[in-house]
């Protein structure tokens, strides 16, 4: 009798930690970020990414919790969220394969940046000033590089964008192209003009002292060295682990709770939103 009373109260005291646990689960949206890649995200929540995060943990009913990575952002789906330190991820791409993603809720656009007093107008990979311009930044590996192939302008921007992250080989380790630096780069006019991913641009150029113009590039495509054709628009998604739906629903309840929220927080930070961002 005393055995059984004694194993019944271990699977109830075990039962309750369980519940425990996953109540705290369901009150809690853990979201892993890294600390210092604005204008995404850093650990004083400044980054507009942080801000989303807020809003869709508010709409879910749950408790934000940051789970912070020391790494560049890129390697949190492996470090992280694959081994379950974290359940969300943001802004990810919305074929990424590597995940889970939600509903995109947010699509934009690479962009042109140039010195508002250059005396040129683009839009396009086609635009006649665009081939007058010699000096582009732009980000390695980037869906830049192929268009900047295309119209002949790579090798000869090779050795400006090393000299940008001090000749450090990126063969077997990550340096990042800070955007601030690269914006900063043509408002100096060390370059004539950036291509980049408007998201991460769009806060440093409303802050340039010097007027910068900021163009949404056209769609056009060209192919990469694999053979793959390589876009300039792209959706936003959260990314979860495969396998969790049942987040993904909730997730994309959220989102849609908190569209207008999203939006208001897209256009304060300045990033170009193409279509309705699906």
């Amino acid at each position: 009798m005393l055995k059984d009373y004694l194993v019944r109260l271990l699977a109830l005291s075990l039962f309750s930690v369980f519940a425990v646990k996953v109540q705290a689960a369901n009150d809690t949206l853990r979201v892993c970020a890294a600390q210092d890649e604005l204008p995404y995200s850093n650990s004083n929540k400044e980054g507009f990414e942080n801000r989303i995060a807020e809003v869709v943990a508010e709409a879910m009913g749950r408790q934000l919790e940051y789970v912070w990575s020391d790494r560049a952002a890129i390697f949190i789906v492996n470090d992280y969220l694959s081994k379950g330190e974290c359940d969300v991820v943001m802004g990810l791409d919305a074929d990424d394969p590597r995940v889970l993603t939600s509903k995109p809720y947010y699509r934009s656009s690479y962009v042109f940046i140039y010195r508002a007093d250059k005396g040129v107008n683009i839009d396009s990979w086609d635009s006649p000033d665009l081939k007058k311009l010699d000096k582009f930044a732009f980000v390695p590996g980037s869906a830049a590089e192929p268009m900047i192939r295309k119209i002949g302008k790579y090798e000869q921007n090779f050795n400006y964008l090393m000299a940008l992250i001090d000749f450090k080989s990126r063969r077997n380790s990550y340096s990042r192209y800070h955007p601030d630096k690269l914006v900063s780069e043509v408002a100096s006019g060390n370059a004539d003009i950036a291509v980049l991913w408007g998201p991460e641009v769009a806060r440093y150029v409303n802050a340039s002292t010097t007027p910068l113009t900021m163009k949404v590039v056209k769609n056009e495509t060209a192919m990469d060295e694999m053979g793959e054709t390589v876009a300039q628009y792209y959706s936003q998604s959260l990314g979860v682990r495969e396998g969790e739906q049942a987040l993904v629903a909730e997730l994309d309840k959220a989102l849609t709770a908190s569209k207008a929220k999203i939006m208001r927080i897209l256009k304060d930070e300045g990033v170009p939103i193409i279509g309705a961002g699906n």
